[in-house]
């Protein structure tokens, strides 16, 4: 039988926002209880308002997290802190540091600043916080293997920040949507809030949603706004996939390129959207040693991986064709080990061998942050998997 995975599509047709991914969230089916006792869980003083509200003739789940008292002013390593103490899953405290790391990175591009020095006003406030880790939260309670994205509707006109009036969409959202396709609408107010773009950057990493798919659930997030334009709200569904078989290769030769620089290609073959990309040397014309790139690619992302192969590298042309391939049911799971989190990807065979292996970037960071050779790292991960049994 082919193997399927859990996907949740974001269709943000009117824009996204920390706020509106609770309210789908919870209208897809994590409940408020959930919420509440997860928002208890931190470290920050806020009050959660949910309910049901109409955006157009859309009913919708709201959720509004409302900080009580004075605010601090808060620097990366403060939120990252607040993250790290309270007691969440592996997986959302990487997820939810992910996002906070970005937005520094991005704000302190802006406005050219290390980004440990920048000042998070509105998106390091209490409810950026609870948005963020709980939308992490709720995709890894949902049990979510992958997230996609539709195009993102951006706004236009003008907002007042911390940092005085700047254009919409602000340029720290307009930075996080770099990659992921959006769509400029004559609507004139903020429809992508920082947050919600860090969110979707995240979570997403800029995949399009499938062309085709089985739906299990959708659900609605209203937006604090109720225009008489459109429904000011976020859709997401709930979506089985299945594992596809039909992929292409593409495949170039070159004799006139430096193997130094084949290491960056792949990269951006890789960032392109292939699959797996490996080389090996072929001897070409007049007896001369050259280098056979190929890259393994879905048919959504053939034309990217192709551009960038005819752009990243001196060939003057590729070849391409069709193959089907057979993957066996996976998961990803996580560790922690000496206190850093390990990936695992556990795979089952067709006789019922289960085949687990962590993560190599994984144990490179831990190893580095440990000041202990990779390869011991590894040997430790390895032990620790044989002998205890909640790994």
């Amino acid at each position: 039988m082919e193997a399927k995975t859990r996907g949740l599509i974001f269709d943000p047709f009117s824009g996204i926002s920390g706020d509106m991914i609770l309210g789908a969230l919870i209208d897809l089916g994590l409940t408020e209880e959930w919420l509440r006792d997860l928002v208890s869980s931190l470290p920050v003083a806020v009050e959660l308002d949910i309910g049901r509200v109409t955006r157009g003739s859309l009913s919708a789940s709201s959720v509004s997290v409302n900080p009580t008292g004075a605010e601090p002013e808060r620097h990366l390593a403060d939120v990252l802190e607040i993250i790290d103490r309270a007691n969440l899953d592996g997986r959302v405290t990487e997820l939810a540091s992910e996002a906070f790391n970005k937005l520094a990175e991005v704000e302190g591009a802006i406005h050219g600043m290390p980004p440990d020095r920048i000042h998070f006003h509105e998106v390091g406030a209490a409810d950026a916080i609870v948005d963020i880790v709980g939308a992490a939260a709720g995709i890894t309670q949902l049990s979510i293997d992958a997230c996609f994205t539709r195009p993102v509707a951006v706004g236009h006109g003008w907002i007042t920040s911390a940092h005085g009036r700047l254009p919409v969409p602000a340029p720290a959202t307009l930075r996080l949507l770099e990659g992921l396709p959006i769509f400029e609408t004559e609507l004139d107010f903020e429809l992508t809030t920082p947050t919600g773009a860090v969110l979707l950057a995240t979570l997403t990493g800029g995949e399009r949603a499938p062309a085709s798919y089985t739906p299990v659930r959708s659900g609605f997030g209203a937006g604090n706004r109720d225009p008489e334009t459109h429904p000011n709200c976020l859709r997401v569904v709930l979506a089985e996939l299945e594992a596809s078989r039909h992929m292409w290769v593409l495949q170039a030769d070159v004799d006139d390129m430096s193997p130094e620089y084949l290491p960056p290609l792949i990269e951006e073959l890789q960032a392109a959207g292939a699959i797996d990309v490996w080389t090996h040397p072929v001897q070409m014309k007049k007896g001369r040693l050259g280098t056979r790139i190929e890259a393994l690619v879905q048919d959504s992302a053939r034309e990217a991986v192709s551009h960038a192969l005819l752009e990243g590298s001196s060939t003057l042309g590729l070849r391409f064709w069709p193959v089907e391939r057979q993957t066996l049911p996976r998961s990803l799971n996580r560790i922690k080990w000496r206190g850093h989190p390990i990936r695992l990807k556990t795979a089952i065979t067709p006789g019922g061998h289960v085949r687990c292996k962590p993560e190599y970037d994984d144990i490179v960071d831990a190893a580095r942050a440990l000041n202990v050779p990779a390869w011991k790292a590894r040997q430790d991960i390895e032990h620790l998997l044989r002998t205890d049994p909640e790994c």
